[in-house]
């Protein structure tokens, strides 16, 4: 690499500067950040999808199997955000986002081999299922990377529409694979379909399509990163200049308060489709299971901008809040069997984790810059150190998070093998929900509340000047 993609100087708190060529250089940097990313979230849930449809490709597996094989990306995937976090300070932004999208052509190729052979045993499938959590990972780098990029006034909705960018491939892999495995561009990618132990009356599924779609996108998304993203000078640094911010009390409050809202909809998008299998057998999953991560998407930018009108805190608090209650709503419609009502209220549960995911990280930039500016002053080496730490702690929160992409789908498991319904589960969530309320309105609302709190009201301060 030469020195073309490499920027030195970088002042984006600097209007001046900012305005004459940071902004463009920082949308460039984002545009290719998010089709990365896009990716990522697309091939880590490629097996809520695909689980659904091995039974009918041949491949009988039980319920519990099947539930593994969409948690076990999540697991992964959450694993994996840890180093990811801080592989942008290390190896450069532009370096790592074609690395990482250049690694998920192994679940892809990989998962469209094992469908293509009958005798592929379920210990395949796992591992594959397990390589597909690298597309996980590609979040916590993407978001630590952007976060340089932007000036704190901005952070919140460049984060926002970010991250709102990638988890879209979500709700785009649950709508888009089901086409394409039935042949909707044109018959199988790669010749023939799934097998010819296909049974009889699904002649028609190309089950291996479900990972070469993805292959020249991930190609095209490489080459774009390579072409057209910055390396930022500024944004090195060491492991233990990141890591710090683990002594922060802040980062673990933030932490818990993103496992509530992104654990929510990564794990809710993963055991949706298989869960409307399991307690509505008359209805086709992948129909409809696909409008939560898209809500889900759609609603993030919209906590991020709330947030910078009313502070993140409030947005935060109330969406725990309705999150309670559309938990218990759902268990309402799926004990009146009345599918609608469910698929409605799990909706909503989308939409405010959406808003509770942007509302979030709303306030992560401006804390941290309170917490450093406190103890270290303001000055531009102290901005840049403020910059670092609230990278990390976005990314960390970020890896934490995703966690729920398991924990979520084996809670509905173990509630199933244990009770033969889903009720266990949705309590343990509604309990999360409610500690999220608590640790909200503790830590960052209430004036009794300690040093927290007061960083929590200067962040809303700063977001409303």
């Amino acid at each position: 690499m030469g020195n073309t993609h490499l920027i030195e100087d970088w002042r984006p708190d600097d209007e001046a500067f900012w305005l004459s060529s940071g902004r463009r250089v920082a949308r460039r940097n984002l545009a290719f950040s998010i089709m990365a990313e896009f990716l990522g979230f697309s091939v880590w849930q490629l097996w809520s999808v695909v689980a659904v449809k091995l039974g009918a490709a041949g491949f009988h597996f039980s319920t519990g199997r099947l539930f593994w094989l969409i948690s076990i990306p999540g697991l992964v995937g959450a694993t994996l955000r840890f180093p990811y976090t801080f592989a942008p300070a290390r190896f450069g932004g532009r370096n790592w986002t074609v690395v990482s999208a250049l690694a998920l052509l192994l679940p892809a190729i990989g998962l469209a081999a094992a469908v293509s052979n009958p005798g592929t045993p379920y210990w395949v499938f796992l591992v594959l299922a397990a390589t597909a959590g690298l597309g996980g990972g590609n979040f916590s780098s993407s978001m630590a990377n952007i976060s340089f990029f932007y000036p704190d006034r901005s952070k919140g909705t460049a984060l926002g529409v970010n991250a709102a960018g990638g988890n879209v491939g979500v709700a785009v892999v649950q709508r888009l694979v089901p086409w394409v495995v039935t042949g909707g561009i044109g018959g199988a990618i790669l010749g023939g379909s799934t097998g010819h132990h296909v049974p009889s009356g699904h002649q028609g599924l190309f089950l291996q399509n479900a990972g070469l779609v993805y292959v020249p996108l991930i190609v095209v998304a490489a080459i774009g990163a390579w072409r057209y993203m910055d390396n930022l000078a500024g944004s090195r640094s060491s492991f233990s200049d990141q890591a710090v911010v683990l002594k922060r009390g802040y980062t673990w409050t933030v932490m818990w308060l993103y496992f509530g809202a992104f654990g929510s909809f990564i794990g809710y998008s993963a055991a949706l489709p298989l869960l409307i299998k399991t307690q509505f057998r008359e209805v086709d999953p992948l129909a409809y299971a696909f409008l939560g991560p898209l809500v889900g998407s759609m609603a993030r930018p919209l906590g991020g901008w709330l947030s910078d009108r009313v502070g993140g805190a409030r947005v935060t608090a109330a969406t725990f809040v309705g999150m309670s209650a559309a938990v218990l709503a759902v268990l309402a419609f799926l004990h009146g069997h009345a599918f609608g009502g469910f698929l409605a209220m799990f909706l909503v549960l989308f939409v405010l984790s959406g808003m509770a995911n942007g509302s979030v990280f709303c306030m992560v930039p401006a804390v941290a810059r309170k917490w450093v500016f406190d103890r270290l002053g303001d000055n531009p080496e102290t901005q840049a150190v403020a910059r670092r730490e609230a990278a990390a702690v976005i990314g960390l929160s970020a890896a934490a998070a995703a966690y729920g992409g398991f924990l979520i789908p084996q809670g509905f498991n173990a509630s199933l093998s244990a009770t033969g319904a889903a009720d266990t589960a949705f309590y343990f969530f509604l309990a999360l929900y409610v500690s999220c309320v608590v640790v909200t309105y503790l830590q960052f609302i209430t004036r009794s509340a300690a040093p927290l709190s007061r960083l929590a009201r200067w962040s809303m301060a700063e977001a409303n000047p």
